[in-house]
Formats: structure tokens, sequence, C-alpha cells
């Protein structure tokens, strides 16, 4: 069925398998999900849904006749797919259309950590702790030469914005799966804050030496 569906990151915990091994997992929320527009090749270009989450009081009245005979929705977003017979305006998408023991990727927003320096961004070496450089030990260092190009290059690491960033982590395996409450469980870590926005997808690359 679908790709993918929108959801909330709700918090990570732990479980234990049969054997007793503490497994660590995010429990997500996700959907359900509204397919509020359907794009064609030969109207749009090119093949895709568009899915809307989570429901809110008001809109406006743009968003509102673009959602006609549909719920209010806050979040859209767009999902590419060859199938589009499958789907059909107004559908409803939950959390069963994942199961157990499947790999899925996760997209979320990281947190954001403000402005940072080279030593905590990209984890510089720093510089020396001795021979009187008291005030160096967190600095870059040289950025480039002083002859040819005689400038800093563009996309040399720098300080500056750490993290608010779009992530994705992939092949995480699937856990649980509550479809009546819209919940799926996830082995590991998922970007981003608690209850922020991401959107869980089925897995897009196999895993090294698999197929």
């Amino acid at each position: 069925m679908a790709e993918g569906l929108m959801g909330r990151k709700r918090g990570m915990t732990q479980i234990f398998s049969e054997k007793g091994q503490v497994i660590p997992v995010t429990v997500l929320e996700v959907g359900p999900c509204y397919v509020t527009q359907i794009h064609t090749e030969e109207r749009s270009g090119y093949s895709a849904v568009q899915l809307g989450f989570e429901e809110v009081r008001k809109l406006n009245k743009p968003e509102r006749g673009h959602l006609k005979n549909l719920p209010s929705l806050k979040h859209l977003r767009e999902v590419r797919t060859t199938q589009l017979d499958k789907y059909k305006l107004g559908q409803k998408l939950t959390a069963d259309i994942f199961s157990v023991g499947e790999k899925v990727d996760v997209v979320g927003t990281s947190k954001g950590k403000g402005t940072a320096g080279p030593v905590k961004k990209y984890h510089f070496h720093g510089g020396p702790k001795t021979h009187g450089q008291s005030d160096r030990l967190r600095r870059p260092g040289s950025s480039s030469a002083t002859t040819t190009p005689g400038r800093v290059l563009k996309g040399t690491r720098r300080a500056g914005q750490m993290g608010n960033v779009r992530v994705t982590i992939s092949n995480l395996d699937v856990v649980q799966v509550d479809p009546e409450r819209n919940l799926v469980t996830v082995r590991g870590a998922v970007p981003g804050s608690k209850n922020g926005l991401i959107f869980v997808q089925k897995a897009r690359k196999q895993p090294k030496g698999k197929k």
C-alpha cells in the first residue's frame, strides 16, 4: 500500500526479547493519514499522492477549500508512487500498513543546538594545551593556504548553526505494531525531539549483503 505515513515521535523506552535481552526502542505514533490529492502523469507530469496528517480545529479559506469534504488537516506531504490504482481521494491510511520484522526509514528534523564551534560540531581536535596556547584549545586552526587559491574554499567546515536539519535513519527494524492506537515501535533511536513530526516509510535500501 502506502510507501509511508506521517506521525509523531512519542519517546524512547526499552522492551525485553524472549531471550531476556534488552532492546532500546522508539515509539512512533503514525497516522491516521488521509489521501488529500492524487497527481497523475497526465495532469501533473509525475505520479504521487498527497497525504494529510493531524486534525486541527480551524483552517484558513484556501486550506479549507483544498481539503473540501475532508477533515481539517494540519500537515500535508507528497509521496511518490507508481501504484496510483491503490489509492482514492479521502482514503484513510493507518499503522496497519507496517508489519513486525520489516525494515523502515524514519525521516525527522534533528534537535537544534544553536551556533556551535568546530570542536563540538565536527569533532575537531583543537590546538595544543601547552606552549602558552591558553586560548587556542577549541579553535579550528588554519583554514586555507596563503598562496593559491588564497581564500577559504566553499564548504569548509567552520563554526555555525548545528542541528535543526532533515535527517533520515535507514533500515530500522519494526519491533511492535499496534494498529488500534496507531503505534509503531522501532529498534534504536529516531531523529528529533519528543513529539516531533516524523515520516516513516518502507526501507528504500536493503542492508549490505541482503537482497
